[in-house]
């Protein structure tokens, strides 16, 4: 539910963001800013904690990946936070 509003924070913040649905625990979103790379699985921050769990794919992925920054967010706050990270 809230996806569209982060994707929409952080182009207007000037990231280049593109939805991913690739599945097999592939976070949601590629986002690319001042020459990083994050990948955001993106979570409901209404929904109640355990709701939020990574799934067991969404784990794996988290457990294996060597690449740069890799983050759960749950608002668009919390992703427009990781961009100060950047550069």
């Amino acid at each position: 539910a809230n996806q569209g509003l982060i994707v929409e924070a952080l182009r207007k913040a000037g990231a280049y963001v593109r939805v991913v649905t690739m599945g097999d625990g592939v976070p949601d979103l590629l986002v690319g800013y001042k020459g990083f790379t994050l990948l955001l699985e993106v979570k409901d921050g209404e929904k109640s904690p355990s709701a939020r769990k990574l799934t067991a794919a969404e784990e794996k992925f988290f457990t294996e990946w060597r690449g740069g920054i890799l983050a759960v967010v749950t608002s668009p706050e919390e992703a427009l936070a990781l961009l100060k990270n950047c550069g």
